[in-house]
């Protein structure tokens, strides 16, 4: 054992020797170690666009993402419509640039004309067993997303008819008829232009299907110049195939979802290194995206990952398919039950945050496929924003959201990353993606390192020069890998503003951590 120890460390004595020497030879660059990460960014291919609506949220009739989540009449930090104010100036922050709304199977049994006009009826909704007072509809939606800054994008209900979804259409956006006047008299005389749509959720039978296209071929008649979507697949399958073949012709987008770690009856618990695991399964989903789109000729269609986070919502009894009396105690302990698991935040770890970067880079590194991107939910639940009735919590992910929307530059450069896998996983320890603004003068670089307990050094090169000297940089990291903000600690987690000195193109990434790198042009 021991003569086996020693043969191993004179073989990679005998390494570090032959890369001093190489490294020499191309500028007196200091040694790499065998397991160094090299990370070189490529400023000399042509860099691509990305679309700032991949910066989108999803909301629901689902529990306290709504009702005492973005809307609150009454609340002292609501303002006279009803809207919490300081929900919108979070939301503001991440710079959410798409809204889906009303639902999620919530919208199977939502009937638009229900949720506008003064004389609203509340009911019992079968999907989630909400009690649904129909006080935020079509025109508070509209209005929130307004405030916020975000293009409203709606979902149909895909179990009614073609004409009640065109139907609400005109309510948003005709100038004149029967609707438009209906949206006149309710208070808004302009039309809201309502530009992204989608058929339905998550139904894939035929019959539904052949609805689909009926609508959206119906929808593109009358409204060319919307666009239009329609969940096309899940869980990292194929688009379905019947889909593409029936409605492709008039989809702009195919919808996609996915929830990485699964829900349970009971509320599971994943360690670090399982949820972290996940981290590369997004972009191999990408992958399977485009070449059914390829494959079937369509590769003009988009994708709208439109509902994406690592966890799955808890809903334990639930989704249900019929009416039942929601006002009896064992569905309103269901829903509490539910509520309560899906609101306990030591599960909102680093692991969040780094999942959410690493799907973001995959957006990215995609972008001429994936143009939309949509956080599930946004509020709430298991979004990056925790609200409740005193205030907000920026759970971890809040965080690299928030600095993805806000510190990336323009256009996507490609970069080369090697690095080891991270232990006990399949997953690299290391991602990295590079943007740069328009006029090639700036660059942000994203560094993540999955390790949870190591810090890593990295030799970052722009082309074949590593960079040196001082850089401005925004790092996301906690105590631990299982760090979380609560209530108590609302800022256990925030990003802070450190400055990086860079010798030889060699610097340490802190283990379980984000870094945004601003680097100049020289």
């Amino acid at each position: 054992m021991r003569e086996h120890i020693v043969i191993q460390t004179l073989a990679i004595f005998v390494f570090c020797l032959i890369a001093s020497a190489t490294m020499a030879t191309e500028g007196d660059l200091a040694p790499v170690a065998p397991s160094q990460t090299t990370i070189i960014i490529d400023a000399q291919t042509p860099t691509k666009a990305y679309d700032r609506m991949i910066f989108g949220g999803f909301l629901e009739h689902f529990d306290n993402q709504i009702y005492g989540g973005i809307y609150e009449p009454g609340s002292p930090l609501a303002d006279h419509q009803g809207f919490r104010t300081d929900v919108i100036t979070a939301l503001q922050e991440l710079k959410v640039s798409v809204i889906r709304w009303p639902g999620g199977c919530f919208v199977d049994s939502y009937h638009w004309q229900k949720g506008v006009g003064k004389n609203r009826e509340s009911y019992g909704e079968f999907r989630w067993g909400v009690i649904e007072s129909n006080a935020f509809g079509t025109d508070e939606f509209i209005e929130f997303c307004r405030r916020v800054g975000a293009e409203p994008y709606i979902c149909f209900n895909g179990e009614a008819s073609v004409q009640e979804n065109l139907d609400w259409v005109s309510y948003c956006n005709a100038t004149e008829g029967k609707f438009a006047e209906m949206r006149k008299a309710n208070g808004h005389h302009e039309p809201y232009a309502v530009k992204i749509w989608s058929v339905g959720n998550e139904r894939y039978d035929k019959d539904y299907i052949q609805r689909v296209r009926d609508t959206a071929k119906a929808l593109k008649a009358s409204y060319p110049d919307i666009l239009l979507t329609c969940p096309g697949s899940q869980s990292g399958q194929e688009i379905n195939k019947y889909l593409l073949e029936q409605a492709g012709d008039h989809l702009d987008y195919v919808s996609s979802h996915d929830y990485w770690l699964d829900r349970g009856d009971q509320l599971p618990r994943y360690d670090y290194l399982t949820a972290i695991g996940k981290s590369e399964m997004p972009e191999r989903y990408l992958t399977t995206l485009a070449k059914s789109l390829h494959d079937s000729g369509k590769s003009r269609i988009k994708v709208a990952f439109d509902e994406w986070n690592l966890r799955a919502w808890q809903h334990p009894g639930f989704p249900r398919n019929q009416v039942e009396d929601y006002s009896a105690p064992v569905i309103r302990e269901l829903v509490e039950r539910r509520r309560k698991q899906n609101d306990q935040a030591d599960q909102y770890t680093l692991a969040d945050a780094l999942f959410t970067a690493s799907f973001l880079n995959a957006c990215l590194r995609h972008s001429e496929l994936v143009t939309m991107a949509n956080i599930a939910p946004v509020v709430n639940t298991r979004g990056p924003l925790f609200v409740h009735r005193d205030g907000i919590v920026k759970r971890t992910h809040f965080h690299a959201l928030a600095m993805y929307a806000n510190l990336l530059q323009e256009r996507v450069a490609k970069v080369q990353v090697m690095s080891d896998s991270l232990e006990g996983t399949a997953v690299s320890t290391i991602d990295a993606v590079a943007t740069v603004d328009e006029s090639g003068s700036k660059w942000s670089v994203s560094l993540i390192n999955r390790n949870p307990s190591k810090s890593v050094s990295c030799m970052l090169k722009m082309n074949v020069k590593p960079l040196d000297g001082k850089y401005k940089a925004t790092l996301l990291t906690g105590d631990s890998s299982d760090s979380y903000n609560d209530l108590q600690n609302p800022a256990r987690v925030t990003p802070k503003e450190v400055e990086l000195s860079i010798v030889n193109g060699l610097v340490d990434l802190p283990p379980h951590s984000l870094l945004i790198l601003s680097v100049p042009s020289k």
